[in-house]
């Protein structure tokens, strides 16, 4: 069994908890935080493309007008409208998938643990839409009040990471569960206030195909095909129905099970003789009997592992180094003409989505904290201290990716929308470097026994 599992490092409970719960919020930040440097290169190239001699061909591009007719359905729409109903399907679905890890065993999983970075959410959500619609209320532009509710995580962990041991680690999961929080509020802000039109016969095809995949599901098939082709039959019955296709993403994702179809007891009672059969066979030459015993091992690993952990650990990759980039290549490019800066400065529009980012959600995140620890429902996690919730707070203030997609929501107006889009750009960048720069100089606070576990043990 060696040669599969590590032992445990002795130590108890405190090394227990830097591998079991640190490690993977770290690994899981890695790829966010990397993630983030794609996606502001995305974001660079999109500036660049659109405000280049070649600004038309870049705006034609993604208004090139596609076609899907798959007989069951078909589906006509802008190649920009391709990436954001149905690329970004899969970013919500990994989205989804981190919001029920959290849900099931992470920092949301009981009301305690919940409570602090649930409480700053929420008041990181509350604040800038109050915000936005002081400058908006009435105006054109009202509808945006979803647009600076939102937090970048990619960019927000991506900034905590550079900052590195200037920061406890317990802060960083403390950021990773304020942006799935987040995010969870999101969906629920984009499928209630962002649906304009629902069609009942759609609703009821997905109603069907929902239940379809609960079925299939609870019959303990696990063909992956199978799943599949329901997934995209269900997204596409969501897409007609007029709710926006990515919250398909969302409860496909709440429906993947998130316990292995294996206790690990079962693979280490099953694996030696497994493992002894495929030697007994190579050596006596009956290949068949060799592969037989692989496949065998093979189920009864990834059987070990929960589907919702082996689909996350498959497509966070593909989620932030290629569907966020492309959306970003899709959405961030706006032509910044002298008129248009010049109207954009004193828009409505730019001034409430840069204020609710840049103020209301430091001031959102830390009044909510700050009234659930002095009520008693939560308290600060061990080593954190108020600058550095302060910090968080600004880091909050990130808020590219779902505020650009609420932007497209939001607006039909092209004028409208890049209003929106430049306050997002020009806060996001001013609450990046103001987080960073806070937290670089913050007083640090003390660390966990289980980070100094984690720094002394060796890589798994």
């Amino acid at each position: 069994m060696g040669e599969f599992l590590r032992n445990p490092v002795d130590g108890g409970g405190r090394q227990f908890v830097a591998e079991r719960f640190i490690r993977p919020i770290q690994a899981f930040a890695s790829v966010e935080a990397s993630g983030g440097i794609v996606l502001l290169a995305g974001a660079i190239v999109a500036l660049i493309w659109a405000n280049s001699p070649w600004q038309d061909q870049y705006f034609e591009f993604w208004h090139t007008e596609l076609a899907v007719d798959l007989h069951l359905f078909s589906i006509e729409h802008s190649l920009g409208h391709a990436v954001n109903d149905g690329l970004m399907a899969i970013f919500f679905f990994v989205v989804g998938m981190e919001i029920k890890r959290e849900l099931v065993h992470g920092e949301l999983a009981s009301p305690r643990k919940a409570s602090l970075p649930v409480a700053a959410a929420f008041g990181g959500m509350v604040v800038p839409a109050l915000i936005y619609t002081l400058w908006n209320f009435g105006g054109d532009g009202a509808k945006g009040w979803g647009i600076p509710m939102a937090t970048d995580i990619a960019f927000a962990v991506g900034v905590l990471s550079v900052v590195g041991k200037r920061v406890p680690v317990p802060l960083q999961v403390f950021l990773l569960a304020l942006a799935v929080a987040d995010d969870l509020g999101a969906i629920v802000v984009i499928a209630v206030f962002y649906t304009d039109q629902i069609a009942i016969e759609p609703v009821l095809w997905a109603i069907g195909l929902l239940a379809a995949i609960i079925a299939v599901n609870r019959a303990g098939i696990r063909s992956t095909e199978i799943y599949i082709a329901l997934g995209i039959c269900f997204w596409a019955a969501v897409l007609k129905s007029g709710i926006h296709a990515t919250v398909a993403g969302v409860v496909l994702a709440m429906l993947t099970p998130s316990k292995p179809y294996f206790e690990e007891g079962e693979f280490e009672e099953s694996a030696p003789g497994l493992l002894q059969r495929y030697r007994e066979a190579r050596e006596s030459g009956d290949h068949e009997r060799a592969e037989q015993a692989l496949s065998q091992l093979e189920t009864l690993t990834q059987g070990t592992e929960s589907p919702l952990d082996r689909l996350e650990h498959k497509l966070a990759p593909w989620s932030s180094y290629v569907i966020v980039p492309i959306f970003a290549l899709a959405n961030a490019g706006v032509a910044l003409s002298g008129d248009m800066v010049s109207n954009a400065v004193s828009s409505p529009v730019t001034l409430g989505v840069a204020m609710g980012l840049v103020l209301g959600k430091p001031i959102g995140v830390l009044l909510a904290a700050w009234l659930a620890v002095r009520v008693g429902l939560a308290q600060f996690p061990r080593g954190v201290n108020l600058h550095h919730m302060v910090g968080v707070g600004l880091l909050a203030g990130i808020g590219f990716t779902v505020s650009l997609f609420v932007t497209g929501l939001a607006f039909t107006d092209p004028v409208l929308v890049d209003e929106g889009k430049v306050g997002i750009l020009a806060a996001s960048t001013v609450a990046g470097i103001v987080g960073f720069t806070y937290l670089w100089f913050a007083p640090r606070g003390g660390y966990s026994d289980a980070e100094h576990d984690l720094e002394d043990a060796p890589a798994a």
